[in-house]
């Protein structure tokens, strides 16, 4: 339960911050800034893997693979403990 509870929240700290981004939140807002800094942490190892002209395509894309990721990979390490 820890493991699927751990990749869910970090899957929805990258989905809140490609939300927040999307609708123009205001940057400066402590909350914002918070979601953008655990964001960019969560995915430090998928920034610009996606290059593209817009930016909110590029936000999008290159949060969204490593919040599937973690999903799939949190989900799947949980089935696998709960088998055992």
């Amino acid at each position: 339960m820890v493991i699927h509870t751990v990749a869910d929240i970090a899957a929805g700290f990258l989905a809140l911050w490609i939300l927040l981004y999307l609708l123009d939140a205001n940057q400066a807002n402590v909350f914002v800034d918070f979601v953008h800094g655990m964001a960019d942490w969560l995915a430090w190892w998928s920034q610009d893997i996606f290059t593209m002209d817009t930016e909110n395509v590029r936000v999008f894309f290159n949060y969204a693979l490593p919040a599937v990721i973690y999903l799939a990979i949190g989900h799947g390490a949980a089935a696998w403990v709960r088998r055992l």
